[in-house]
């Protein structure tokens, strides 16, 4: 287990020796922290590279390349060095209303265009997959709600509200939340439709009689008629009645849009999703861990995932 520091300045200070964050990522990312040449295949149990004092970096013996830590990780090809990048995943993953752009460039002395590719880049890295469904069990309910994400038209400059025309100004989001782990998962959908609605339900939820509980809005009709238990609650009238109500997901709206209007300010809807991730991390990793622990689960996540400059603008085919 990685020792790591309490603080922000504890971390701050821990982080800022080069060395002690190659051997934290290298700890992260392979058994033991022992390297693995990226570029080939060579023997297991032999001594295949050495290490590069002055360039900070290892040389395989099997294909003469050299090879940092950074290489197959979000940091690979980044000029910033890891001690201003482990103190930016430290805040991300800790500031309970988000860090903005703006404030990691005057703590780290990056520009804030670099601070914002920088945090995009760790986003990606908080996202988690989890191909265990939802629920299993009529025991551990699950809550399901919907909201729009967007500003309001009257504030928008006159330029962007005669682009946007007639146009849906909001973005849809979908979210769940089981009652008994207090796991959430939440995505940008395209609208609020039956088929939409239903289908995520069915990709994320376990069918064999988990209970739902969810508002009366016309997406969820006809989950009665399934292997679901479905519970409703009209708003209209109450918001709880018993163990039927969505207020724990009603919960997680409230601290992410508390982030995007207080922290965010604007997010464009194409980078609406790494947000999400954002939040849903801090949230699922809140209870039993402490700073410490919660920054060496997203430090582990990093090998793997890769986000450049084009794919996050948009100027690569298929990207966001």
């Amino acid at each position: 287990m990685l020792e790591t520091p309490k603080t922000l300045i504890e971390a701050t200070r821990y982080f800022s020796d080069e060395q002690t964050c190659i051997n934290a990522v290298a700890m992260m990312r392979w058994e033991d922290g022992s390297p693995v040449c990226p570029r080939c295949t060579a023997a297991q149990g032999e001594r295949n590279h050495y290490w590069l004092a002055i360039q900070r970096r290892w040389k395989c013996y099997a294909c003469r390349k050299q090879f940092s830590v950074k290489v197959g990780t979000i940091f690979e090809d980044s000029p910033i060095g890891l001690d201003k990048w482990m103190v930016a995943l430290w805040m991300l993953c800790n500031c309970k209303n988000g860090v903005s752009s703006y404030e990691i460039a005057r703590d780290t002395g990056i520009s804030q265009k670099s601070a914002w590719f920088v945090l995009q880049r760790l986003r990606l890295v908080l996202k988690t997959e989890s191909p265990k469904l939802m629920g299993q069990g009529v025991k551990n309910a699950v809550e399901i709600d919907e909201t729009f994400i967007g500003g309001k038209p009257k504030n928008m400059h006159v330029k962007r509200r005669m682009a946007l025309g007639q146009a849906d100004h909001k973005t849809a989001v979908m979210g769940m939340l089981t009652r008994d782990t207090r796991e959430v998962r939440a995505k940008v959908i395209p609208n609020v439709r039956r088929d939409t609605l239903q289908a995520e339900i069915l990709k994320n939820i376990d069918p064999w009689g988990t209970r739902i509980y969810t508002d009366q809005h016309i997406g969820y009709e006809g989950l009665d008629k399934t292997k679901f238990i479905h519970e409703t609650v009209n708003h209209m009238q109450e918001y709880v009645r018993g163990k039927v109500h969505t207020q724990g997901i009603e919960n997680f709206w409230s601290l992410l849009k508390r982030s995007l209007s207080g922290t965010y300010i604007a997010v464009e809807p194409y980078h609406l999703d790494r947000y999400l991730d954002e939040q849903c991390f801090r949230f699922n990793n809140r209870k039993n861990m402490n700073d410490s622990a919660r920054f060496t689960k997203a430090l582990s996540q990093v090998a793997g995932k890769r986000l450049t400059w084009k794919e996050l603008t948009g100027k690569v085919p298929g990207s966001c």
